[in-house]
């Protein structure tokens, strides 16, 4: 490509292409990784870029820090996908590798997507980032510990990287408005304030997306005396509906579902409501919402509300009969009756104690009389014999230990232990008051 297809290639690329930082001074966010004496400043100043993962969401400069790292520490930049890439192209990118490396030049690897990379890569990747050969930096937008393989995690560093603020997209946008050589400074363009936040408010964080809006954006503008303005006027058309759509299979999805049930189980009522409201605005399906609403009700209210899970089931219900727009009032309403609902955790509690218990006794024998005798044959050997029909007994409950149901020849054990909260707490008294009969009733009988 001769120079002015180059520049005419470069003049017509989307702005955000054109915008990316070339030096860490120009470098917008994470400062905790890039401000002064921070470990990716440091790299770049001693020139000495050692394996990492960046770990963020989309447009927080990713794929411009591997640049910038490369530039100041004249290493060589390989870029791939590990979509895109197969393992001869990796094979490819260390052959040039080690041309480099005859020539005491180092070689950066920017694999993006780093944690879609199948087996055949890994294996193909591993020896040259372990070698040395290649310094890799991973890109991905996935929690690396559940999807990059250990051997290669283990031999890079995890940065987290961080959606930027408001006034970091602020600063992005006009940046790009009065740099003449790469933005959109020559046309002259007046945004007032206010225009800015919207378009870096419906940006979410994402530099790559505001400075998209604002080249669109300033597809609308009006002349004026000296230039350009881009008005508030329209903008909405621009803006569209922005959503915080997220992959569902992404760690946003977990992140807020995790969110909502820790702020019921804490009993923040609004906190839940806006992870809730988040979730569904962002694309997430509303059921999702109401079965984890129904895992809740068991097990971080459980019987301190007896009510609460049949109100989800009904809630749960209610939506598939009113549809979306109606039915998440409804989900709603059950959300909000789960963080002010009083909590226990005995009946989850109880549960695993129950499991625990059954796996470590697998021959537990249940008692003759608890047995059916359908037959003679069962009826001769005891089956039934002895059995106390509750409604028959005082206070409709069969006391002494020689009733209690448990099986023969397993050492006694409480599971259930209800909390002092809620209807739990009548449950407490009423276990007590019944152990209490127990008491008198062996007694009776020793």
């Amino acid at each position: 490509m001769d120079l002015f297809s180059q520049q005419h290639a470069q003049e017509h690329a989307p702005l955000a292409y054109r915008m990316r930082p070339r030096q860490l001074s120009d470098y917008v966010g994470q400062q905790a990784l890039v401000g002064p004496g921070k470990p990716l400043r440091r790299m770049a100043e001693t020139a000495t870029v050692r394996s990492m993962i960046l770990w963020g969401p989309p447009g927080v400069g990713k794929t411009t820090l591997a640049e910038i790292l490369a530039n100041e520490s004249g290493a060589e930049l390989e870029h791939m996908s590990a979509v895109m890439a197969g393992v001869k192209d990796i094979r490819a990118a260390v052959e040039r590798a080690g041309v480099a490396q005859g020539q005491n030049r180092p070689t950066l690897l920017f694999l993006d997507e780093i944690h879609r990379l199948n087996k055949s890569q890994q294996d193909a990747l591993l020896p040259h980032v372990e070698s040395g050969l290649l310094t890799l930096i991973g890109a991905t937008t996935e929690n690396p510990s559940f999807e990059v393989n250990s051997a290669l995690l283990s031999r890079a560093r995890v940065y987290v990287l961080k959606a930027l603020d408001e006034e970091e997209l602020l600063r992005v946008l006009r940046q790009a408005l009065t740099d003449r050589e790469r933005g959109l400074g020559a046309r002259r363009i007046h945004v007032e304030d206010e225009v800015l936040k919207l378009l870096a408010h419906a940006a979410g964080g994402d530099a790559r997306r505001a400075l998209g809006l604002l080249e669109t954006a300033c597809d609308f503008t009006l002349p004026s005396d000296d230039g350009e303005r881009l008005e508030k006027d329209g903008l909405a058309e621009v803006l569209g509906h922005q959503a915080s759509a997220f992959d569902k299979q992404g760690d946003h999805f977990y992140d807020l579902l995790s969110a909502i049930h820790k702020s019921i189980r804490s009993s923040r009522v609004d906190a839940a409501l806006l992870y809730i409201a988040q979730f569904t605005q962002g694309g997430g399906d509303p059921l999702d919402v109401i079965r984890r609403l129904t895992a809740i009700a068991s097990e971080d209210v459980g019987n301190a509300d007896p009510r609460a899970l049949p109100l989800v089931m009904a809630a749960w219900d209610a939506y598939l009969r009113l549809g979306d727009y109606e039915g998440q009032r409804a989900i709603a309403q059950a959300a909000i009756h789960l963080a002010i609902a009083p909590k226990s955790n005995a009946i989850d509690q109880a549960w695993k104690k129950a499991k625990a218990f059954a796996a470590e006794h697998p021959t537990l024998e249940v008692p003759s009389y608890l047995r059916n005798a359908p037959t003679k044959l069962m009826e001769s050997l005891g089956h039934g014999q002895g059995y106390r029909y509750a409604h028959n007994e005082a206070n409709g409950y069969p006391a002494g230990s020689s009733h209690d149901c448990w099986p023969e020849g397993a050492p006694r054990t409480r599971l259930y232990d209800p909390s002092e909260y809620g209807q739990e707490k009548r449950f407490k008294q009423m276990l007590d008051w019944r152990a209490e009969l127990d008491a008198q009733a062996d007694q009776q009988q020793g």
